[in-house]
C-alpha cells in the first residue's frame, strides 16, 4: 500500500488578531516566549515541505494563547489564562474562525487520501523549551508516537537510528519530552482513523534555534524521515 505525507505545525505563530489584543495587554513579554509559540517550528516545517514529497501541509496562524489548536474541545488548556477572559460568544467566534477550519481541513484531507487507498503519514512539527519548571530537558530531538501502533513505532525507531547515523551529535529520545498519546491533534485523529493513519510528532529543542536558524545537522532529520516513509 502506498503512503502519502501530511505535515502540520499547530504552534507556528504568536500572532494575536487585533480584535483580541485588549485581552493580552499584560502578555506582551509572554507572547515572545515558548508559551505563545513553538520557537523555530515554522522554519523547520517550511524546510520539511520544501524537501519532501508532501501531499498537504498547513500551519496555525494564531497564537496558542488565543486558542490551542493541539487540544480537543473540553480540554482546560483550549483557552489560556488570557483568552479565557473573553466572553463565550467571542470564544465561539474564535473557534469558528481559527480552530475548527484548521482541524476540519486537515481531517478532510486525510479522510480523502485514505478513501483513495493510501496510508497517511502525518508529521506534526513542534519545538520545546530547554528548561521547564527548573528542569532541563535532556534531548535535542523527541519523536512522539503511539506505542500501541506497530506502524508508528516502527517508523520512529527506524527514524531514530537513521538520525543517529547521519547526525550522531543529535541526541534523540522516543516519546520525550511528552508522551505521544497525550491529548493532541494526532491523538484525536488516531481515534477517528483507526486504519491507514500514522500520527507522529517531531519535537525540537529550542536551545539550538539561534539567529532564526537551526544547525545544518538538524535538517538531516528531514531526509532521514523521508527514507522511512517514501
Amino acid at each position: 500500500m502506498k503512503t502519502k505525507l501530511v505535515v502540520t505545525c499547530e504552534h507556528a505563530s504568536n500572532h494575536i488578531p487585533a480584535a483580541y489584543l485588549y485581552y493580552f495587554e499584560d502578555a506582551k513579554s509572554v507572547l515572545k516566549t515558548h508559551r505563545a509559540i513553538d520557537i523555530g517550528a515554522l522554519v523547520f516545517f517550511q524546510k520539511t515541505i520544501q524537501n519532501l514529497d508532501v501531499s498537504f501541509s498547513k500551519y496555525g496562524k494564531a497564537s496558542r494563547l488565543l486558542v490551542e489548536l493541539n487540544r480537543t474541545i473540553g480540554n482546560k488548556q483550549l483557552f489560556s489564562e488570557y483568552s479565557n477572559k473573553i466572553p463565550q460568544q467571542e470564544k465561539d467566534q474564535i473557534l469558528a474562525k481559527y480552530y475548527h477550519p484548521y482541524r476540519n481541513e486537515v481531517t478532510a484531507v486525510i479522510q480523502e487520501l485514505i478513501n483513495q487507498g493510501f496510508i497517511v503519514i502525518h508529521l506534526s512539527v513542534h519545538s520545546f523549551t530547554p528548561i521547564l519548571n527548573g528542569e532541563e530537558r535532556l534531548a535535542d530531538v523527541g519523536l512522539l508516537f503511539n506505542s500501541s501502533s506497530d506502524l508508528e513505532k516502527t517508523i520512529c525507531r527506524r527514524w531514530q537510528k537513521e538520525i543517529q547515523k547521519v547526525s550522531p551529535e543529535i541526541k534523540v529520545k522516543l516519546n520525550y519530552p511528552y508522551l505521544g498519546i497525550a491529548d493532541g491533534f494526532t491523538t484525536f485523529l488516531r481515534k477517528k482513523f483507526t486504519k491507514n493513519y500514522a500520527g507522529l510528532e517531531l519535537e525540537l529543542n529550542q536551545k539550538h534555534f539561534k539567529k532564526k536558524e537551526w544547525p545544518s545537522g538538524f535538517f538531516k532529520i528531514i531526509n532521514a524521515f523521508g527514507k522511512q516513509i517514501l
